[in-house]
């Protein structure tokens, strides 16, 4: 390895891992959170740094043109949950909703977390990829219970036991392609490393890596909250402290679609074995009709986006099972802006709820009137988040479905069809919570809004004009998937 490009991972990894072990042992005061704040800066100057060093791959780590993306994407949104989560977290604190103690425990655990996420992004070894996965659930399994109310917990409890079924299932289809690659490259860490397996697929048996993908895209699917294998999540974002339901949406899910990403090039690599397109295809099809008619149904302001990020999964999913390079630069550029927006919604929920002492819906009216930068801020994200112009995302979900709809035109309506029963749903909630005579708390919003209006205004800039180095970028990294 390159000197600089090992210091430069060396420190994507050291910088929350011991910051999380020295905020274990810090007073419980507010220097908890500037700490928090300055560990997830440090983490994004590092991850920028991979533009400029890029060590050669080793047999535990590697940096290639994928995990960059999905690397800068994690510490930059965490970067930025961290400032919101030091007003959000104190106001907690202030209203004795969390006590110093845990007030330590959760920051501490949020390091561990992206310590986890990092470790997962940047492993050049499946199984040690699959143990980052496991951390960062078992760390968010217990933020989620957080506040120990009996709903936090039993939230608590049904991610741990859901996500253990899925890891269980990813763990056994790892071992399986380890034994698939055994009889080819050996026994040891070249049977476990992504550059050798991609690198020696073609000569894999591929009933073995049949069996293997159909357990880790469950396994793994688990995570990514698809349906029906999404029952985990709406509770863990319903429950949890906020700050961890962006990081959940903007950022977790993706570390699992990563993982499934990196399968699916070992199972391309291999003209014997099954194709893995249509399964994502499917599942992320299914996962975004479900979600848009779920959204009805919702009267609790975090359970509803909870249901958006199963449907926004889907479509990622969905465009990187279909294939080709527009569909994955379509894939990257809607995971991108998926976690932007959503994170950014997640920021101005987790206001509301502080504000107004309530998550359910029925009672938050007039937002725009009794809180209006909030409230606007909200107009912006759900504008967002549906796909409606000039926000980015309407160009993501344009490219998507008119690439589907020049290979599979029926698969193009269904995707759009469902699109636009999500996009009423939202609006129509969105109808009531913004505008209208004020209902609830009047209680002034005291939390920062710089977070908020740095991921807004970036998915706007990207709906009105996208650098022609980020297109570049990511057309190279769509024509390196499969």
């Amino acid at each position: 390895m390159s000197e600089p490009g090992s210091l430069v991972v060396g420190a994507i990894l050291a910088v929350p891992a011991a910051s999380a072990a020295l905020l274990a042992l810090l007073p419980d005061d507010r220097t908890s959170a500037r700490l928090n704040i300055s560990a997830t800066f440090l983490t994004l100057v590092a991850a920028l740094a991979l533009f400029v060093e890029r060590p050669s791959p080793g047999p535990y780590l590697i940096v290639d043109d994928l995990n960059i993306a999905f690397v800068v994407l994690n510490t930059f949104v965490g970067f930025t949950t961290s400032v919101f989560s030091g007003s959000y977290i104190a106001h907690e604190l202030e209203t004795g909703r969390l006590t110093p103690t845990y007030l330590r425990f959760y920051h501490a655990m949020y390091q561990t977390l992206m310590f986890a996420m990092n470790l997962a992004l940047l492993s050049n070894n499946v199984g040690l990829m699959w143990v980052a996965v496991e951390l960062a659930t078992l760390t968010t399994v217990l933020m989620v219970g957080i506040y120990r109310t009996h709903a936090a917990l039993e939230a608590a409890w049904k991610y741990f036991l859901l996500g253990s079924v899925g890891i269980a299932l990813a763990l056994f289809g790892t071992i399986l392609v380890y034994l698939a690659a055994r009889s080819v490259v050996g026994e040891g860490l070249d049977a476990m490393a992504w550059n050798v397996l991609v690198e020696r697929a073609a000569a894999f048996d591929p009933a073995l890596l049949n069996l293997s993908f159909v357990f880790l895209l469950l396994g793994y699917g688990t995570k990514v909250g698809l349906a029906p294998l999404h029952a985990w999540l709406p509770d863990a974002h319903a429950e949890g402290p906020t700050p961890i339901s962006a990081v959940l949406s903007g950022l977790l899910l993706n570390v699992a679609l990563f993982a499934v990403l990196r399968f699916k090039a070992v199972m391309s690599a291999n003209s014997g074995a099954l194709a893995p397109g249509p399964l994502m295809v499917s599942l992320g099809l299914l996962s975004v009709v479900f979600a848009s008619f779920m959204l009805y149904r919702r009267h609790d302001i975090k359970r509803m986006f909870a249901y958006s990020s199963i449907e926004h999964m889907g479509i990622i999913t969905f465009a990187f099972g279909m294939g080709g390079p527009l569909a994955n630069f379509a894939g990257l550029l809607h995971m991108t802006l998926h976690s932007l927006t959503k994170s950014a919604i997640f920021f101005c929920v987790g206001h509301i709820a502080q504000v107004k002492g309530t998550q359910q819906m029925a009672d938050i009216r007039g937002l725009t009137v009794s809180h209006p930068v909030l409230g606007w801020s909200l107009v912006l994200g759900v504008v967002a988040i549906v796909g409606l112009p000039p926000m980015g995302i309407f160009m993501s979900e344009f490219l998507i479905v008119t690439s589907t709809f020049a290979r599979e035109p029926v698969l193009a309506v269904v995707l759009g069809l469902s699109l636009l029963v999500a996009l009423g749903a939202l609006l129509l909630r969105l109808n009531g919570l913004a505008f209208g005579e004020p209902l609830g708390s009047q209680q002034p919003a005291t939390a920062s809004f710089v977070p908020v209006f740095a991921h807004l205004g970036l998915v706007f800039a990207a709906g009105i004009w996208l650098p022609p180095a980020l297109v570049t970028w990511f057309q190279h990294v769509a024509s390196r998937l499969s």
